[in-house]
C-alpha cells in the first residue's frame, strides 16, 4: 500500500486553547508528519499562491469570504500523478465548518476512482465540521473512511490517536 498525505497547514498566529498563539509549525503539519512517521506516506503541502494575512482575525475574515463565494484560490502547485497511491490522507484545519478553500482547488482535480480516503482535521472545537459530507461529495469513486478530528492545542500528543485511527480504518 502506497500512501500520501495532502494537507494544508497554517503557522503563525492561530487560535489555540482559548487564545491567539504564534505557532512555529501549523497543527495540521504536525499531524501530517505523524502520519508519515506511522505509515511511511509521502507528503504534499497545499499552498495558496496568495498567502493569507498573518493576523489571525484578518485571516479568518478572508477565509469566511472565500467560503461564502465558494472560491477556489490558485495554488502554487498541484500534486503529480497520484495513480501509484492507494490511500490518500487529507488534512486541514476547520475554517468556518470545513477545510480551507485552497484545498478544494486541489481535491476537485483528482481522479478518486479506487482510492481510499482518510480525512483528518485540526480544530479548536468544531470537530470535523462538514468535512465528511464534503469529502464524500468531492472524492467520487473513493472509499471515504471515518475521519479523525484532533484538537490543535493537543496535536503534540496525538500520535497514538492517529496510530489507532489508521489501524482501525486501514485493514
Amino acid at each position: 500500500m502506497k500512501s500520501i498525505v495532502l494537507y494544508y497547514s497554517r503557522s503563525g498566529e492561530n487560535y489555540s486553547g482559548g487564545s491567539i498563539v504564534n505557532l512555529p509549525r501549523g497543527n495540521t503539519a504536525v499531524a501530517a508528519d505523524y502520519i508519515r512517521d506511522i505509515t511511511g506516506a509521502d507528503l504534499f503541502e497545499i499552498e495558496p499562491v496568495k498567502d493569507y494575512p498573518a493576523d489571525y482575525e484578518k485571516c479568518t475574515d478572508v477565509a469566511k469570504q472565500e467560503l461564502h463565494e465558494n472560491a477556489r484560490p490558485a495554488v502554487r502547485k498541484m500534486p503529480d500523478d497520484l495513480t501509484e497511491y492507494d490511500t490518500i490522507f487529507i488534512g486541514g484545519p476547520i475554517w468556518w465548518g470545513t477545510y480551507p478553500m485552497p484545498m478544494f482547488s486541489v481535491l476537485e482535480n483528482i481522479d478518486w476512482s479506487g482510492k481510499t480516503v482518510m480525512p483528518f482535521s485540526t480544530h479548536e472545537g468544531s470537530g470535523l465540521g462538514d468535512v465528511m459530507r464534503d469529502m464524500k461529495r468531492v472524492c467520487v469513486g473513493a472509499d471515504v473512511k471515518p475521519g479523525l478530528a484532533i484538537y490543535g492545542s493537543s496535536v503534540g500528543g496525538a500520535k497514538s490517536n492517529l496510530e489507532n485511527w489508521i489501524k482501525n480504518n486501514l485493514k
